[in-house]
């Protein structure tokens, strides 16, 4: 079965750095894109980063810019996000997201999320 198991949340202090990864099994995860998202409580999730099926391509929100990258592996089925600079308001949960498209269906998987908390 399809499988998204994240690890690397904790506590950091504010400034401070995390790297978050991902671990898939269960699909054919070189075809697809994976993503890290982000849900506060009492907010909507919001994409945190994207890296292409290959990996030749990784896209950030303007507001995550510099501040984190995302790599995969695809020989070891694994993504990864360095997080620096952490700061209060990127306490939240983080999930893994795997995505493909076809013209039959949409393939979308999901972990089961790690907290990151910043704070002093």
């Amino acid at each position: 079965q399809v499988q998204l198991v994240e690890s690397g949340g904790g506590l950091v202090q504010p400034g401070g750095s995390l790297r978050l990864s991902c671990a898939a099994s269960g699909f054919t995860f070189s075809s697809y894109t994976m993503n890290w998202y982000r849900q506060a409580p009492g907010k909507e999730r919001e994409l945190v980063a994207s890296i292409s099926a290959a990996g030749g391509r990784s896209d950030y929100p303007d507001s995550m810019k510099g501040r984190v990258t995302m790599s995969r592996d695809n020989a070891k089925n694994t993504v990864n996000l360095q997080m620096n600079l952490l700061k209060p308001e990127d306490t939240a949960t983080y999930y893994c997201n795997a995505y493909r498209w076809s013209p039959e269906r949409e393939y979308d998987y999901w972990g089961q999320g790690t907290q990151v908390t910043v704070s002093s």
